[in-house]
């Protein structure tokens, strides 16, 4: 676990299920709602989320990080995937970590401040409309945050065009599988994939059965896996994720 993930409290878990259950989310923009669904939750973000978003650290620990390399982290909260791979992260030029929340940004920016991680820089952005010059970037990473992208599959294209021939992009999120799925894809069955997809969507998450297909057509794939996760209070439940890396096609 990361040295930044506060241990587990009952008041902190509470907090943060009032908002996921309970606290309605309003803004007319998907900034707004963003904003909406974090703000009460930030401080106590990364405790629960460590045990609810599943192959964040072991997704970072296969990433290829060259020496001197420009890396974009899309959806990056509070940083959690810097700080989990922060010795490392020294090493790279540039680290640009894009984020809607600016109550997640601020978490993240009060400890890169505190680490004196001068490499760093942080991006209130969309990660539908973030701008880098086209073939620039070495790695490209979302964790958790396609399913909470509506326009999902222009943040992978922009990926794509940053991203420099050989460079790798590395995915983990929720999703479900198609009703018919192709092989090697793994089959979800009717309850679950119905089960996740409304619960997850009633906080704005949108689960997926496209992310993979797209990933796949985009990115020559060196790893894909599909896998089930535990969810913090609910012991006889586990929630679908998927963990992918590839890479850009050099033509």
């Amino acid at each position: 676990m990361s040295e930044v993930i506060k241990p587990t409290s009952r008041f902190g878990d509470l907090k943060v299920l009032w908002h996921l259950l309970f606290r309605p989310v309003r803004g007319n923009t998907h900034g707004e709602r963003l904003e909406s669904f974090y703000e009460g939750q930030a401080s106590h973000y990364d405790s629960f989320r460590a045990r609810l978003l599943h192959g964040r650290s072991e997704l970072m620990s296969c990433v290829d990080f060259p020496d001197n390399g420009v890396w974009v982290d899309f959806g990056a909260g509070t940083g959690h995937n810097l700080f989990s791979i922060e010795e490392r992260s020294k090493s790279l030029a540039e680290v640009h970590l894009v984020d809607l929340s600016p109550s997640l940004l601020q978490i993240a920016s009060e400890r890169i401040e505190e680490r004196q991680l001068s490499n760093v820089t942080l991006h209130h952005a969309d990660a539908t409309q973030f701008e880098l010059p086209e073939n620039s970037v070495d790695v490209v990473t979302f964790s958790y945050s396609l399913t909470m992208i509506p326009d999902w599959f222009e943040s992978v294209l922009i990926a794509r065009r940053i991203l420099k021939p050989g460079g790798m992009i590395a995915v983990t999120d929720f999703h479900v599988s198609r009703k018919h799925a192709a092989a090697p894809s793994r089959q979800h069955g009717w309850l679950r994939r119905t089960f996740w997809s409304l619960w997850f969507a009633s906080d704005n998450v949108y689960l997926s059965s496209d992310h993979l297909a797209m990933l796949r057509r985009q990115f020559k794939t060196e790893r894909c896996e599909e896998r089930l996760g535990s969810v913090p209070y609910m012991p006889l439940v586990k929630a679908p994720y998927y963990l992918f890396l590839g890479r850009k096609p050099a033509n």
